[in-house]
């Protein structure tokens, strides 16, 4: 297996565990998702915007202020 396949696969997994941790932080405090919600952050693979998301989670109200541009939002 050549070193970039298992970079990719790195990468890979790095974003399938932030999904997963977000979902996780927005099921415990309760905000509730649409399923085109749901497949935005699972299909997304890029770490640094699932981290952004999984920040704003933490004190966020509804999903709409997970996925907000603007100040609060990096």
């Amino acid at each position: 297996m050549s070193e970039e396949i298992r970079d990719e696969g790195r990468a890979q997994g790095r974003a399938q565990g932030r999904a997963d941790s977000l979902l996780l932080v927005l099921d415990v405090r309760g905000i509730a998702l649409t399923e085109a919600a749901r497949e935005k952050i699972t299909a997304c693979a890029d770490t640094q915007l699932l981290h952004q998301w999984l920040e704003r989670a933490a004190t966020a109200t509804t999903a709409e202020e997970v996925f907000a541009k603007g100040p609060q939002g990096h």
